[in-house]
């Protein structure tokens, strides 16, 4: 464990090496030093530095290409520019593969070079103990027991250790296969809500697992604990690090919760449509500027939380991951408030969070439900005016006459 530590540390010192180098490297004639130039620099403080030295070049090497890769990445993926990594809080490394086994093409067929050998690549040195655990070969370090959470050992090239309150975790850089549809071409609209995290359109509710009432209480008896202690002092600590080991067990059940859902709709339904959400702007904190202060900012905070801990997110993220070419976006507006029986838009069709009651038709059923049909049958997005509405045509929708329908509070257009 120690060992473990020590190339946390090494890690996060060059990767801080890294970012100060880029952070004050003055634009010129030349760029600003890439991996290999970063590689045989760190050759060179790894000779004057005996506590560099003393660590794995590998894993002190690794830490700078994860710079490299994040660098080149910034405004592809969003990210902005790589930070500063701080102790406590990014403690990690990554490791490549020690054995050389053959590389073989997606049709399984073998991977030649220019000259027509056979390439040969690098593989994690994994062994299986038992059902439930293997050990990893790391090093400086020797064999690493870990927990299986797969049936199969995992054939990776590279795996990353991280530590996080108090517990190291290994995860393997390895990509799942697909999971096959029932092939019956059925479809399925989910409606995500902080009430109930997902309505499903064929009428189940699913909802991710929250901490108790207990739980809840013991982080806020820490909290209070930890502001009555002394700035800096261990006791602090202390009451921090069980705030934090709370909250993340939380997230340990909404990533079960997630992995296990997705499993089940990628297995269940040929085509799985989502209520398109942009979770970035709705949490987005309503604190304003100095000269323009926000209003409500306490209770969009929480509205915030309520909505990160449902894990809508992820729960599309790992569909898509599972279920490849067979998820869909169908746009938000107007979804909540269509009936999903005759096509009738009005928004006092929505009586209540759970109650929707259709001010045409009168079809009844619950309101996530009802959103949930309208995003299977892909209807969703702002509606088109028709010639026969409110014009007293003859709608499609009833087929009687709309200067009979009843005029609602809100423009009211069947569509279909």
């Amino acid at each position: 464990m120690e060992q473990m530590i020590l190339h946390c540390a090494h890690a996060r010192y060059v990767w801080n090496l890294a970012v100060e180098q880029h952070a004050h490297w003055k634009p010129g004639r030349r760029n600003a030093p890439g991996f290999a130039e970063q590689c045989r620099q760190l050759t060179d403080a790894r000779r004057g530095n005996e506590w560099l030295g003393s660590g794995n070049a590998d894993v002190q090497q690794q830490a700078l290409k994860d710079f490299a890769k994040a660098k080149s990445a910034r405004f592809r993926l969003g990210f902005g520019e790589p930070t500063w990594r701080k102790r406590y809080r990014h403690e990690g490394f990554r490791v490549i593969g020690t054995d050389r086994v053959p590389e073989y093409q997606p049709d399984g067929a073998p991977r030649l070079n220019a000259k027509g050998k056979q390439v040969m690549g690098r593989s994690v040195v994994v062994q299986k103990i038992n059902r439930r655990w293997a050990q990893v070969k790391v090093p400086g370090c020797g064999w690493v027991r870990f927990r299986l959470t797969r049936a199969e050992l995992p054939s990776a090239k590279t795996f990353r250790i991280s530590f996080r309150n108090g517990q190291w975790h290994v995860a393997f850089a390895v990509i799942p296969e697909a999971i096959a549809g029932p092939g019956t071409g059925e479809v399925v609209g989910i409606d995500r809500g902080v009430t109930i995290t997902a309505a499903l359109s064929d009428g189940r509710k699913l909802n991710c697992p929250q901490l108790t009432v207990k739980e809840r209480a013991q982080i806020r008896k820490h909290q209070r604990r930890a502001a009555r202690s002394a700035r800096g002092s261990e006791a602090k600590a202390a009451e921090y690090t069980k705030v934090a080991r709370l909250k993340a067990r939380e997230a340990n059940r909404r990533k079960d919760w997630c992995e296990k859902t997705s499993t089940m709709l990628a297995r269940s339904f040929g085509l799985i449509r989502f209520e398109k959400l942009n979770i970035k702007s709705m949490t987005r904190s309503a604190r304003g500027t100095v000269d323009r202060p926000g209003r409500q900012v306490r209770q969009k905070a929480g509205l915030n939380r309520a909505i990160l801990a449902q894990g809508w997110g992820l729960l599309r993220r790992r569909t898509e991951h599972k279920a490849p070419g067979r998820v869909e976006d169908v746009p938000a507006p107007y979804t909540s408030l269509r009936c999903s029986a005759c096509g009738w838009i009005d928004k006092n069709s929505r009586k209540s969070q759970a109650e929707f009651v259709c001010t045409l038709c009168g079809f009844t059923c619950n309101a996530d439900e009802n959103s949930a049909n309208n995003v299977a049958a892909g209807q969703g997005g702002i509606p088109r005016p028709r010639r026969s509405a409110g014009a007293g045509g003859v709608t499609a929708a009833t087929g009687r006459s709309s200067a009979r329908e009843p005029q609602p509070s809100w423009v009211g257009i069947p569509l279909f």
